[in-house]
């Protein structure tokens, strides 16, 4: 059994790399920055699990907390995530992903704590250049949450050589399944076809993007917690496929009879207004050949999945 500290506990990944950790026996630290009924349940719930309040923009609490739990290992999922967050507010996203970042390894470094893993993105690499990417691929991200990811991973290597920090960076991409918070596709698609809405995405036909289920984001990261030796410092957690919008829109079309979903042509765009860069699929050759991690799900696998959650959370 180990003790686990996870920040952004109450986040999308966060919430559900706890729930596994829990469930599998580990005891469970589930930091987030406000109160959460819905992590208090989880502590209740699980024998060994605690919720925590605390900032990671809070130095001196998180130093606290650190000084008290002083795990065998960090899953670091706190963050300002996303495009349109990084558009209204760049200096927030940047400094809030960075010095909380400083801030964690900090208090590891002081209380001894020798082993994190940093939950990244494919944005940091900004546009692909081959339909198909290794974790090689050169990186120019094209806003502060990309750059802020990218910074992060620098900084755990400024750690890793200062302080014999161990920092795992795990570049996850477009993870969605039950729980998540806002309204993107697929997850708007496959709520609209069961419900029998028409829904029309204005842009986007022709992008294709790595669309990471849940469930494998989650194995992908225990996986790499439990993996002790690690030859490489970043790992791609993604389904090594990139299946077009109009791909997935046609998909649904088949798993629900009668969905009126249907694609604009050309490039996707955040809420029809910020196009995003040409992307594709995440290799995981590396992440396999180490950690022995496979993708279960492959699009049709992981919306299938999505799409009974969706039609029990209806049904209740």
């Amino acid at each position: 059994m180990k003790t686990v500290l996870v920040t952004g506990g109450g986040g999308f990944l966060g919430k559900a790399v706890c729930e596994a950790l829990a469930a599998r026996g580990d005891a469970v630290v589930a930091l987030d920055r406000g109160p959460s009924p819905g992590l208090d349940a989880f502590a209740r719930a699980h024998r060994g699990a605690r919720a925590v309040e605390c900032d990671i923009m809070d130095a001196a609490g998180l130093d606290a907390v650190m000084a008290e739990v002083r795990p065998d290992a960090v899953i670091h999922c706190a963050a300002i995530v996303g495009v349109m967050a990084s558009l209204e507010s760049p200096a927030g996203v940047f400094r809030v992903n960075t010095e909380g970042a400083i801030n964690l390894f900090q208090a590891m470094a002081r209380h001894g704590v020798k082993r994190v893993l940093h939950i990244s993105s494919e944005e940091i690499y900004g546009a692909f250049r081959a339909a198909r990417i290794d974790e090689e691929h050169p990186q120019y991200p094209l806003y502060a949450y990309g750059v802020s990811k990218q910074a992060v991973e620098h900084l755990g290597r400024t750690y890793a050589a200062s302080h014999g920090l161990a920092c795992i960076n795990l570049r996850t991409s477009w993870v969605y399944g039950p729980g998540f918070p806002r309204d993107r596709v697929p997850c708007n698609m496959v709520k609209a076809a069961l419900r029998g809405q028409p829904l029309h995405v204005p842009h986007g036909a022709s992008s294709r993007i790595d669309h990471t289920y849940i469930d494998d984001a989650v194995a992908g990261t225990l996986m790499a917690l439990d993996h002790r030796d690690h030859p490489f410092d970043a790992y791609h957690i993604a389904s090594d496929s990139a299946p077009s919008l109009a791909e997935i829109a046609d998909l649904i079309g088949a798993l629900v009879p009668g969905a009126r979903i249907t694609v604009g042509s050309g490039t996707y765009r955040h809420n029809g207004e910020v196009e995003i860069p040409e992307k594709g699929a995440l290799r995981c050759d590396r992440a396999r050949e180490v950690f022995g991690y496979r993708p279960r799900f492959d699009i049709r696998a992981g919306l299938s999945a999505y799409l009974d959650h969706v039609r029990a959370a209806d049904a209740a």
